[in-house]
């Protein structure tokens, strides 16, 4: 046995005491009652002792006086090993807190991939206890390249007496803790300094600041063990990355098939480790197969949150056909597909769902014996049976909407179970979506260890929102709001918000089970990926809703919110007429501006007159959703038809969002939101009295910049953390849009990496936002997928550029009228040389910098157009990767820029 002392400095609150938890009965195994509660000395300084024999697990952790709860040391639970025979055990440790920026890099993101050690990792230098007391040094430090090692040297021989030559190597087999062992003399006070050394054995870098110092007690002798933790090697600069944003449906390579596939991702890799990317971030890869069309390709409406999409396969890593010319022919339909400019989802569907069907039933006999296909299917069972019956039913009725099932449209998982009896007619039909899914892993997860083979890690994606006819709605329905859509308010890049269509979450529902959907689903995720992006983190404050019956975003409203009394009305003086204020407001003196040439059939057709000029809408027009079924356009119909009905459809729809308060549901007329931007070309406020409009502009101000913000905060307060522990990714969360004050804190307090565009500023006084005054947990980015590139967006607003070019890139003069390949440069370098930990780039603006690279017109190159809801996802990356691997005298250039700026060597510095 032996008797462990310890010892911490940490200053607490009034009230609150420090514990250490752990896996043995004398720290309580875990239970908060049962946990060693330390005495407090002067200074801050924290003791207890228990007896202790063998290993164990720990952590220190703040108690409450008025309560058990804890709130635990960051990072992962402290481990100590005893030897036989140990005496006593003195461990002096460091506090480790939350809420500092470097906490990251112990994400999976770096210590599985971008800092990943070497597979022969470094023995521990032991001590000898017979001969002494013994010191062992224990320094956490994920930020080392591959190949690298932490050293300490000192003012002692053991440490080598400062000579950096004869430092004691510590030891990584616990990465990315280091550690190791020297004797040493009672009483004798030691300074010391970590350093880091090569795989050639030159120092890389000392650690910045003071010299550290220990002093082992007088009363020490053999047998006994000083157990010295630091925490943070004092680098000269934080550790800074680069990475390349890329679709996979948009990669192209001499082995793919008309789209992007998991096994391109290895091509890039190969580009990404010649020129110093440390990171590949990709759209969401779920199976989005609803209505097999085009239509299809919207990579956010995944009919399943877990099965990956058929089109990603690779055909000849699954296999050959007996028949040759068959095979013969998918061959040649595959190259033909290949050399097409885009993405012909459609085709590309068709030529791989038959070969998939094919080969199924050439090998689905041996397939069903292979032990690991066994393996993976009962590890995996839980999602990929209502998967499979799921995509089976939609296939038989035509349809993904379970509502038109029959008696299929609500299934328990056990009658799934025997609808996919393996001895029944059917199961072929069923099973097949197995093995496509089992060859789907199998080629991700080959290409996500790839990846971390080279230090470059997948950063996938998140959607905030599910798909309304999805196996999870099916199967979920007490999870969703299947009565309320998602979207988000208007921004610069769709002025009237987003409608993305996808049921709300019941989050109060999924909170009885600590949100076990949302962990199960990034668990799953965690085998291939190491950092992921959330989309539209927002969403998990408040998201904003849209009723059914509406289409655009202008007629949503936040969920949850404190919704505005109309007492608050009243006592500002206003005199409130609920059908003046909560029912479209038309008038005579405006319709012309909105229908033109169709005014006159608008009105008989659509509109009822009242007295002096005041018009209502028909029954049969009279939501957003009835004008669009009655306009949508049909398949028989002229262009001059369909450029008439989309005319009267938006000018009816923008009559229906003239109002200017929202009801709550069920408040009796007593509660409403205010509609958003309803100061901004809203006929119904500019025509207000002054009073009334000043004292409602002020509510509207409250409402959504001010009264919702710590209510907000505890929204996501519940939720966030469930998702952060989930697993170890580094989490990456998309911020942008009307940005609550309360949001930055939040995601700082639980380590999640923020988004930074530059033509998206969260102060909207700004113009832009400049990449050197970005915080470091953040990604800086010039553009997404969601808007145009560097150089397209250079064309769009010459007022915008010429601003951009004076203020951002300080030139005098006028500014190029096109984007010229040195202002791609500029804008790329500017945000390789931020302070933020990553900086990604779409491969677009990559190959921008040169001219002979770049693709053009610009405007092709744009992924997504937010502002239309039945957008083509169908952009390819106009160059097989392999060949732009092949561009040396580019790709040199472009590893240099990420060396200078520090963002290709670990230490932050240009070290190679």
């Amino acid at each position: 046995m032996t008797e462990v002392t310890f010892s911490i400095q940490y200053n607490t609150q009034p009230g609150e005491s420090i514990v250490v938890t752990g896996s043995i009965p004398e720290l309580g195994e875990w239970e908060v009652n049962k946990a060693l509660r330390l005495d407090y000395r002067d200074g801050g300084h924290w003791l207890g002792a228990a007896t202790i024999s063998g290993d164990f697990e720990y952590k220190y952790a703040i108690a409450y006086d008025f309560g058990t709860a804890l709130t635990c040391e960051f990072g992962d639970n402290r481990k100590c090993a005893l030897a036989d025979g140990l005496a006593r055990a003195v461990l002096q440790e460091s506090w480790r807190p939350h809420e500092v920026d470097t906490n990251v890099l112990y994400s999976s993101f770096f210590v599985d991939g971008a800092l990943r050690p070497a597979e022969d990792r470094i023995a521990p230098a032991t001590g000898k206890y017979e001969s002494g007391p013994v010191v062992r040094i224990v320094m956490r430090c994920p930020q080392v390249e591959t190949g690298d090692s932490v050293a300490v040297t000192g003012s002692c021989a053991a440490l080598g007496d400062w000579d950096e030559a004869k430092a004691l190597v510590l030891s990584n087999v616990d990465h990315p803790v280091w550690t190791g062992e020297f004797n040493t003399d009672a009483g004798q006070e030691i300074s010391y300094k970590f350093i880091i050394k090569g795989k050639d054995g030159k120092v890389r870098c000392w650690e910045e600041g003071d010299n550290r110092s220990l002093l082992v007690s007088k009363s020490f002798g053999k047998g006994d063990l000083w157990v010295k933790s630091d925490e943070f090697f004092r680098f000269k600069a934080n550790w800074r990355g680069c990475g390349v944003a890329m679709p996979v449906f948009a990669l192209r390579t001499k082995e793919s098939a008309g789209v992007g596939e998991f096994n391109d991702i290895k091509k890039l890799v190969d580009w990404s480790d010649k020129v110093g990317c440390a990171l590949i971030q990709i759209l969401p890869i779920n199976d989005t197969v609803a209505k097999q069309k085009w239509t299809d390709s919207y990579p956010y409406a995944a009919i399943s949150v877990y099965a990956l999409h058929p089109m990603y396969l690779n055909m000849k890593k699954m296999g050959t056909l007996r028949s040759e010319t068959t095979q013969k022919a998918i061959n040649e339909k595959a190259k033909e597909l290949n050399a097409l400019p885009e993405v012909d989802y459609e085709a590309v569907m068709k030529l791989k769902s038959r070969f998939y069907k094919l080969l199924f039933d050439e090998v689905k006999e041996e397939f069903f014996k292979d032990p690991a296909y066994q393996a993976w299917f009962e590890k995996n069972k839980e999602w990929l049976l209502p998967y499979a019956m799921f995509s089976y039913f939609r296939d038989i009725y035509q349809t993904p909407d379970f509502t038109k099932w029959g008696d299929f449209s609500s299934q328990t998982f056990e009658q799934l179970e025997v609808l996919a009896d393996p001895k029944k007619d059917d199961y072929t039909d069923i099973s097949v979506h197995y093995f496509i899914q089992y060859h789907l892993h199998l080629q991700l997860q080959e290409a996500a260890g790839y990846a971390r083979s080279k230090n470059i890690c997948l950063k996938g994606d998140i959607p905030i929102g599910i798909f309304r006819h999805s196996v999870d709605a099916w199967m979920y329905p007490n999870l969703f709001n299947m009565e309320m859509q998602a979207g988000a308010p208007p921004d610069d890049f769709a002025v009237d918000g987003q409608n993305w269509g996808f049921p709300t979450y019941k989050w109060e529902e999924m909170e009885k089970d600590g949100f076990q959907w949302w962990v199960k689903r990034l668990t799953q995720m965690a085998e291939y990926f190491d950092a992921y992006r959330i989309d539209h983190v927002l969403g998990f404050f408040r998201i904003w809703q849209i009723p059914m019956n509406a289409v655009t975003g202008l007629m949503g409203y936040f969920n949850p919110a404190i919704p505005i009394h109309i007492d608050e009305i009243r006592s500002r003086g206003i005199h409130f007429d609920y059908d003046r204020y909560c029912k479209p407001y038309i008038r005579e003196h405006f319709l012309g501006d909105k229908f033109g040439e169709y005014t006159d059939y608008v009105k008989s057709e659509f509109l009822e007159p009242q007295d002096h000029g005041v018009w209502v809408l028909k029954e049969h027009v009279d939501t957003q959703r009835k004008a669009a079924n009655l306009l949508a356009p049909t398949e028989t119909m002229s262009m001059a038809d369909r450029a008439r009905n989309e005319k009267i459809k938006r000018g009816l729809w923008a009559l229906h969002a003239e109002i200017l308060l929202i009801e709550v549901p069920g408040s009796n007329k007593t509660e409403f939101h205010p509609r958003v931007r309803m100061n901004t070309g809203c006929k119904s406020f500019e025509e207000l009295d002054g009073h009334s409009k000043s004292q409602l502009y002020e509510l509207y101000l409250d409402y959504f910049f001010s009264r919702q913000e710590e209510f907000w905060a505890e929204k996501a307060r519940v939720k966030l953390p469930a998702i952060k522990n989930a697993t170890n990714m580094l989490i990456c969360a998309e911020d942008l849009g009307m940005v609550p004050a309360c949001v930055p804190g939040v995601m700082k307090k639980l380590d999640m990496v923020r988004l930074a565009i530059q033509r998206m500023p969260p102060d909207t006084t700004q113009s832009f936002w400049h990449p050197q005054d970005t915080p470091y947990l953040c990604v800086a980015s010039p553009s997404g997928h969601d808007m145009s590139s560097i150089r397209g967006w250079w064309e769009e607003d010459r007022a915008v550029t010429q601003k951009f070019w004076e203020e951002i890139l300080g030139h005098h003069g006028s500014a190029p009228s096109m984007c010229e390949p040195f202002v791609v440069y500029e804008v790329v370098n500017q945000h390789l040389w931020a302070p933020c930990i990553l900086a990604i780039f779409p491969i677009q603006d990559i190959v921008g910098m040169n001219g002979n690279l770049r693709r053009n017109p610009p405007q092709v190159e744009q992924i997504n157009v937010p502002a239309n809801p039945e957008h083509y996802w169908r952009y390819r990356f106009h160059m097989n990767m392999e060949d732009l691997i092949e561009e040396t005298s580019f790709n040199n250039s472009f590893k240099k820029m990420i060396m200078d700026a520090g963002r290709r060597s670990a230490y932050g510095t240009h070290t190679q």
